[in-house]
């Protein structure tokens, strides 16, 4: 992460409970321009509820959104969608029933307006290639392998052209060499579109690898934050996650 970027995305004190639970305490998470960030911990640390949270799809109990500069708490995720923050989801973001072609063209709707069709097929062919999608373009999405189904969906976000890309374990389902091609693309949508990248992701070998900054959640508060290296040697965040994960 560079010093002095903007400031994409910011939670101030951001709580979400459910009756008696607490799902997020009190987060401060802060998103700079240009980086890519990963988000991990445990199963039931907050990832998705902090993912629902930041899209909108969940409203805090307590605390301060702000997405762009502007204050989002309030805001419903096609709000949040249509300014620039667009993200994927654990199970899913596609059509099963339609082709891989029409399902990243439907990112393009909202996103290319007044666009002639050959622009939208353009910007669909463009999508597909950067994910190795091209030769998929004509299948119906919902045939393809679990892991294909993956990057259908981070190609219809694409499509849109966020400034903020959320990928909600994006890797789910990939072989190694499938997720070794799909870092590679995440840093061409950085390198080529200015794209600013949030993950949520369990293959730490890869999280190590892709990211500039990593935040680890524990018990839906923030352990800790800090570059790939500071966090494998992270006492606190081995002893509750990481143990043997890191691959050292």
């Amino acid at each position: 992460m560079a010093e002095g970027n903007a400031v994409l995305l910011q939670t101030t004190n951001v709580t979400r409970r459910f009756a008696g639970l607490v799902a997020v305490a009190d987060l401060n998470l802060t998103v700079c321009e240009g980086e890519i960030l990963g988000l991990i911990g445990p199963n039931g640390a907050g990832k998705s509820t902090t993912f629902n949270l930041i899209s909108g799809f969940l409203k805090p109990s307590s605390g301060r959104l702000e997405i762009f500069g502007k204050d989002c708490t309030r805001k419903s995720p096609t709000e949040i969608s249509r300014m620039g923050l667009v993200r994927t989801f654990q199970h899913g973001s596609y059509m099963r029933s339609m082709t891989v072609r029409d399902n990243i063209l439907l990112g393009t709707i909202h996103w290319l307006s007044g666009a002639s069709s050959a622009q939208r097929q353009q910007r669909v062919a463009e999508s597909a290639d950067i994910l190795g999608l091209t030769s998929h373009l004509d299948r119906v999405a919902g045939s393809l392998p679990h892991g294909i189904q993956r990057l259908v969906s981070i190609a219809l976000a694409l499509a849109t052209r966020p400034r903020l890309l959320c990928l909600d374990e994006p890797l789910t389902g990939l072989n190694e060499t499938e997720v070794a091609s799909t870092l590679n693309a995440l840093r061409t949508i950085r390198e080529r579109f200015g794209c600013t990248i949030l993950l949520v992701e369990h293959n730490m070998k890869a999280v190590m690898a892709l990211c500039d900054r990593i935040v680890v959640l524990h018990h839906g508060q923030q352990l800790a934050t800090g570059s790939p290296s500071q966090i494998r040697l992270n006492e606190k965040v081995i002893a509750a996650y990481l143990g043997s994960r890191h691959g050292k």
